[in-house]
Order: C-alpha cells, then sequence, then structure tokens
C-alpha cells in the first residue's frame, strides 16, 4: 500500500500565502493522479486542485488563479501552493493519490489532512 506523508499548513492571515506538500511512500508503485482535497467542518470532502502522471491540471473554480498545483514524479511529491488566502480558504486539506502497485494492485490512499486556517 502507499502511504502519503503531507506537510505545510498552519495558520496564515489573509492575503498571506503557504504551501502543502505530500509525499508518496510506497515499494514500485506507479502513482496516476494525484490531488489536493479540503473539507470544511459538517461538510463532505471537496476536491480543490488535481494532476495527473503527465501534468494535467485542474482546480474548482474558487481557487483558480490563486492556487497552484505541482508534482515531482522523480520524488513522488506533490505540492500545492496557496496565495492570496481567503477566510473561506479555513479548512481541513488532504492529499490524495491512486495507482498501480507493482504496476499490477491497485491503490487508493489518502493523507492524514493538514489544518489551513486564513484569519481575516
Amino acid at each position: 500500500q502507499v502511504q502519503l506523508r503531507q506537510s505545510g499548513g498552519g495558520l496564515v492571515q489573509a492575503g498571506g500565502s503557504l504551501t502543502l506538500s505530500c509525499l508518496a511512500e510506497g515499494i514500485q508503485s506507479s502513482i496516476n493522479t494525484m490531488g489536493w482535497y479540503r473539507q470544511f467542518p459538517g461538510t463532505q470532502r471537496e476536491p480543490v486542485a488535481t494532476i495527473s502522471s503527465e501534468g494535467t491540471t485542474n482546480y474548482t473554480d474558487s481557487v483558480k488563479g490563486r492556487f497552484t498545483i505541482s508534482r515531482d514524479n522523480a520524488q513522488n511529491t506533490m505540492y500545492l501552493q496557496m496565495n492570496s488566502l481567503k477566510p473561506e480558504d479555513t479548512a481541513v486539506y488532504y492529499c490524495h493519490a491512486d495507482g498501480l502497485v507493482y504496476g499490477v494492485s491497485p491503490f487508493n490512499s489518502w493523507g492524514r489532512g493538514t489544518q489551513v486556517t486564513v484569519s481575516s
């Protein structure tokens, strides 16, 4: 199984920036799509941004132009650069990855989540 280790997050003032990182740890795994999701209190987890193994990106409308997702395939690491943060970005952010272990067995993994709090 692939484990995702998140880092980054924390408290920032509105207009500030934060960077989230997600390291995928596993043995002989090929990773397809990676993504960042967030969950507001009392709501379902929702996608923020995704990136394919080829680098194709998708963003939810509310973060377009402010957030940038990227990945380093050689390091099995994904990033989310968050600029111009707003109080409404306050949420728990989760990283996600799917792919194949040993090129055969599919996996679907989540990070533990990290709190991002934007103060007004």
